[in-house]
């Protein structure tokens, strides 16, 4: 595939997604979020790819989205209103990432801030470089976050420290987002991809079924209640009992040998 704005690389049983605007600090356009959407989809349906690390550039892995796309003529606020709910592709990355069945990881060097941060969140995890600046600045254009900042930050590091970054639009190092739980690596300047494909390659090794079910167990059984929760987990974990990979696994660990998992 040709993309414009991404580059895409295939690297052991995983890909990377690269945002390359580097001379807009890699903001999201229109285009871009559709050719990551359909990378990701490509992927999504290869069941030799076990992962997607999204990335960016060492000055920046995503600054938000491109100004030049906040532009909305004389009267077309309802046709924009309309546009954002239906068919703009920058929305739909927001709202289809969270339901990815594939990890995503992103790794973070340089700025992730306003909609970079956002697109880093609805992923499954984040590594940053220690150099890293995030936020959501969008309070200090007279705007809010809106590709889901509102929803997945107070999620991760509670409202009150939600709120006062989103209120104060105030940048916090790589260092400060790992106390606040909100990375989960920080690595010397440089090592975030490095990290990431190590946990990427270590996820490559384990059956991809019990990894998509335990995915989707998770992100939904954190608005259940916990009795609700639990009957998840067990429904769904008593489908893998009729997959070939759990066969695979068992005797793998009878014969001490590594498993050969096929997603089957």
């Amino acid at each position: 595939m040709s993309f414009e704005d991404i580059v895409v690389e295939r690297v052991e049983n995983w890909i990377e997604i690269q945002i390359n605007r580097p001379e807009k600090l890699n903001s999201l356009r229109e285009k871009t979020a559709g050719e990551i959407l359909e990378a990701m989809a490509d992927a999504e349906h290869d069941r030799s790819i076990a992962a997607v690390i999204l990335k960016g550039t060492e000055k920046a892995f995503c600054t938000g989205i491109d100004t030049s796309e906040f532009q909305i003529g004389d009267n077309e606020y309802f046709d924009f209103y309309r546009l954002r709910r239906r068919s703009r592709k920058v929305n739909s990355l927001f709202r289809e990432l969270p339901n990815y069945t594939k990890p995503v990881i992103t790794a973070i060097e340089g700025f992730a801030l306003g909609g970079g941060l956002e697109l880093a969140l609805v992923g499954d995890m984040i590594v940053a470089g220690e150099k890293a600046k995030l936020g959501l600045p969008e309070i200090k254009l007279g705007l809010m976050p809106g590709g889901g900042g509102t929803q997945t930050l107070p999620r991760l590091i509670g409202k009150p420290l939600a709120k006062e970054l989103m209120w104060t639009g105030r940048r916090i190092s790589a260092t400060e987002a790992k106390e606040y739980r909100l990375v989960n690596h920080v690595t010397a300047a440089g090592g975030a991809l490095e990290k990431a494909r190590e946990i990427a390659r270590s996820i490559g090794e384990n059956a991809p079924l019990s990894v998509m079910f335990t995915k989707g167990v998770i992100d939904r059984g954190i608005d259940m209640s916990l009795p609700d929760g639990f009957t998840a987990e067990g429904d769904v974990s008593f489908m893998l009992y009729f997959t070939k990979d759990r066969q695979e696994g068992l005797t793998a660990f009878r014969e001490k040998r590594a498993p050969k998992f096929k997603g089957e």
